[in-house]
């Protein structure tokens, strides 16, 4: 078995993953920003490591900005839960239309660590890179 702990805690860590992905489909910085932890960190290829929910945010919104989110997928891999905190890893499909009608295709992992505060639980890191990107112009 890839994953491990008690089954209501990944189901809520899954959960966690569903509102992520449902708010980058709205372009919903609020929503998207009630996933994270106050002192979390967000690392991204080319912007890198940013620590704190609003400076999380903001970089969000930069990288965000010019886009337009055709698909934003995830898929599961392991996730352990040791009593208030957890791993997991995720495997993204992601479509991305840019200003300039190139469309890129990622396939992406994210490497995460999670912390339960309040019976809820947060990102407390999200570390991702790109296994592979394609692009084709509309």
């Amino acid at each position: 078995m890839l994953s491990s702990g008690p089954l209501e805690d990944r189901l809520a860590i899954r959960e966690l993953i569903d509102s992520y992905n449902d708010a980058v489909m709205r372009f919903d910085a609020e929503a998207w920003a009630a996933n994270w932890a106050e002192d979390g960190i967000w690392s991204l290829p080319g912007m890198g490591e940013v620590a704190g929910r609003d400076q999380i945010v903001g970089m969000w919104k930069q990288a965000m900005a010019p886009l337009e989110v055709r698909g934003f997928f995830a898929f599961a891999g392991p996730i352990v839960v040791d009593g208030d905190a957890a791993t997991g890893t995720w495997y993204q499909q992601e479509v991305l239309r840019m200003p300039t009608g190139v469309v890129s295709s990622i396939v992406g992992e994210y490497h995460d660590d999670y912390v339960k505060r309040d019976g809820r639980w947060w990102f407390k890191r999200r570390v991702y890179g790109v296994r592979h990107r394609s692009e084709t112009q509309e």
